[in-house]
């Protein structure tokens, strides 16, 4: 299994987002898989990359959490999670994800 956490320079939810996919891999016992950081630093990148906002999880290079239409661009994400907007998906919501491809 791929992961790649996308982030811009400086973004504060960095950490909380590698720390709610650790949380995720370990509850699936997947704590081998490792998550590799790629900053994201100008708009040719975003572009190429497909990049919609810091952070952005990528699993086997896919954004399981992608909604249509958003364009690439260097910003903050959120996530629509079950109590409202969010810098980073809940850790449910990465096991989901991640069990998707299991």
């Amino acid at each position: 299994m791929d992961i790649e956490l996308q982030v811009v320079p400086d973004c504060p939810n960095t950490e909380r987002a590698a720390e709610r996919l650790r949380e995720a891999l370990t509850n699936l016992g997947l704590t081998h898989v490792a998550i590799t950081t790629r900053v994201i630093t100008n708009q040719n990148e975003a572009e190429a990359a497909q990049f919609t906002g810091s952070p952005t999880i990528l699993i086997n290079g896919r954004d399981p959490f992608a909604e249509p239409g958003q364009a690439p661009a260097l910003t903050c994400r959120l996530y629509p999670t079950p109590d409202g907007l969010a810098v980073t998906p809940t850790a449910d919501q990465l096991r989901q994800a991640l069990t998707s491809v299991l």
